[in-house]
This record gives structure tokens, sequence and C-alpha cells, in this order.
């Protein structure tokens, strides 16, 4: 099978599209034939060196990729089912969805609802996983229709599905980007309005900010994670899942014991079973009445990725790039 190839040797790395057989790494593996994969940040976090995410010096790229079973033991997952395979070590420590076929353990398998194609299960991906993940720990918080809800880095995958999703569900998203030229296209995937990255800072002369969101969806931590909680409503939260903008967090404790906010982690890749099936139920939900067309920025093949994850890497996409692994 045709797959795309992360080595790594004394420092240097070595991006190429080659012929791989498909391995399993434990009997009870899943094989399946994917029909689209999807790159995310840490696809560009692995594909570098040094990678502090990759943890073998050579594997198939792509933690995330949906497709059709067909070859499995598994009589919850059998030959057939539509599925979306992502989290775990996918891509990471073992071959990932840049690839023809992608074996993966059950846990990593997900049957995809009937509104859902495989084509918009990798539109959606991780990164529409951890949007709507967000969402739902937010509505588990409280989160009320009254009031606006950023997101920040609002043009991504995660955040460009995030302002989709909250307005599909009745909320107010208001997009926080650093390309206000896309102004436009977020108001059409249902921003209420659209303000630039600076201003998500407010009376930066106080130790906390006006009260202004009733939930927020952050996307890029650091230094804009801290200012989101200085912002947020007395009781309110955000759900991080972002480290754009580095992975320290340097913030006071005000927030937390004057106005009794809540920081949330939002994490997709060791989502347990449970989690899995709410989010995938919850896309399911709001699938029918969403168009995904708008949400690709591009689809690819594979002898294109390395140009697509700089792209990535340097935070200029308008929602999610496909991989079509058999093009044509």
């Amino acid at each position: 099978m045709k797959a795309f190839l992360v080595s790594e040797d004394d420092g240097q790395l070595s991006l190429t599209t080659g012929d791989v057989e498909p391995v399993a790494k434990d009997p009870a593996d899943i094989l399946v034939k994917v029909d689209y994969s999807g790159i995310n940040f840490k696809d560009a976090l692995v594909a570098q060196a040094p990678s502090r995410v990759r943890r073998v010096p050579r594997l198939v790229g792509g933690v995330d990729a949906a497709g059709v079973i067909v070859d499995s033991s598994d009589t919850q997952l059998p030959v057939g089912t539509r599925v979306a395979v992502h989290g775990n070590d996918l891509g990471v420590a073992r071959d990932g969805g840049f690839a023809q076929y992608v074996f993966a353990p059950a846990r990593c398998i997900n049957a995809l609802p009937e509104t859902i194609t495989t084509h918009d299960a990798m539109v959606i991906g991780t990164a529409g996983f951890t949007a709507m993940a967000s969402v739902l720990a937010l509505e588990a918080h409280g989160l009320s229709r009254d009031g606006e809800v950023l997101v920040t880095g609002a043009t991504g995958g995660v955040g460009s599905q995030a302002v989709t999703f909250l307005s599909a569900r009745g909320y107010q998203p208001v997009a926080s980007t650093g390309s206000l030229l896309e102004s436009d296209w977020l108001i059409k995937r249902g921003a209420v309005r659209v303000i630039g990255r600076d201003e998500v800072t407010n009376r930066p002369d106080r130790v906390l900010g006006s009260e202004r969101w009733s939930g927020a969806i952050d996307c890029i931590g650091g230094e804009t994670l801290h200012q989101v909680l200085r912002s947020l409503r007395y009781g309110c939260a955000v759900a991080a899942s972002g480290l754009v903008a580095g992975t320290d967090l340097a913030t006071t404790i005000y927030p937390f014991i004057t106005r009794a906010v809540s920081l949330i982690g939002i994490d997709a890749v060791e989502a347990t079973k449970s989690t899995r099936l709410e989010v995938w139920a919850a896309l399911g939900d709001v699938a029918a009445g969403i168009d995904f067309a708008p949400l690709i920025d591009r689809i690819v093949g594979l002898d294109d990725l390395p140009g697509a994850l700089d792209v990535i890497r340097n935070g200029k996409t308008r929602g999610r790039i496909l991989v079509n692994p058999t093009p044509g």
C-alpha cells in the first residue's frame, strides 16, 4: 500500500511517500481501508525533528482516518462498518492514517452515525471531535444561551468547528482570529461577530478584565488562555485544548477565587469509550443540518503532505485539510 512515512535518523528528518506493508501490533487489531484522513496540528509536531510528540524514529503519520472495516474479529465492529479511527498512539507511536490501510485497536475505532459519511467524518476528524467534546463539557458545566461564547483560533480546525457546533446548538459564538480577512467566512459558519486576536485582552491595567463571556473554547493556550480566564463571567468556564501559543500558562488565582471560574481540559487522545460514544452521537445529531464543504481548506494526496504540514504548522489554514490516500 502507499503511505506517508516520517523517519528520523541522528536528527535528520525524512518525509517520503512509499510502499509499506500494513502490520498489526496485536492479533485483535482491526484493518480499515482508509477513504480519507485529515491533517492536525499534532501531525505537524510529529513530522519535525526533534519531535516531543513522536515516540518512535519511524512510522506512518496521521493521527486520524475514516473508512470501512475490511478485516475484524470484533463482533461489535464487523467487516463493512463505516468508522472513524483516532486517538491513543495512532500516528505517534504506531502507524497512522496517512495510508491506504491502517490497523488499529477497537478502542481507537468508532462506528459512524448514519448522518456522517467517511468524507465528512474527516472534515470533523480529531479537530471536530475536540470541538464537540468542548461544547459538551461546557454544557455539563451549565453553559447558558444568555450571553456570548468566545472561540479563540477560530479559523483553525478545532475553532471553526466549535463556532459551527455552538451555533447549531443555539449558542452565540464570538470568533477570535488573527485572520480578520476571514470574518465573512466565520459569520457564515455561525459566529455572531468576529474580533481580532488582540481584542481578547480587556482592561490590562487591572487584575481582572470585564465579565464578558458566558463560556469559552480556547484553541490557542498561553497568554490567550490567561486573558480568557480573566474575562469570563462569574461561575463560567473555558474548555481548553490548544497549545499553539505555548505550553506554559502564566496567570493568577483571582479568576478562580473571586469569580469561581473553571478551566476544563479537553483530551481527545485517551477519551473513554463512553465519551467517544457521546461525542460521536452529538456530532451525528448536528451533522444533518451542517454543510461541511465550506469547512474544507483543501484536499491533498500523500505526495502533497510535506507542504500541507507546513501550512498547518504556520497556522495558515481556513478549516480542515483532508488527505485522500487513493486519488482518482
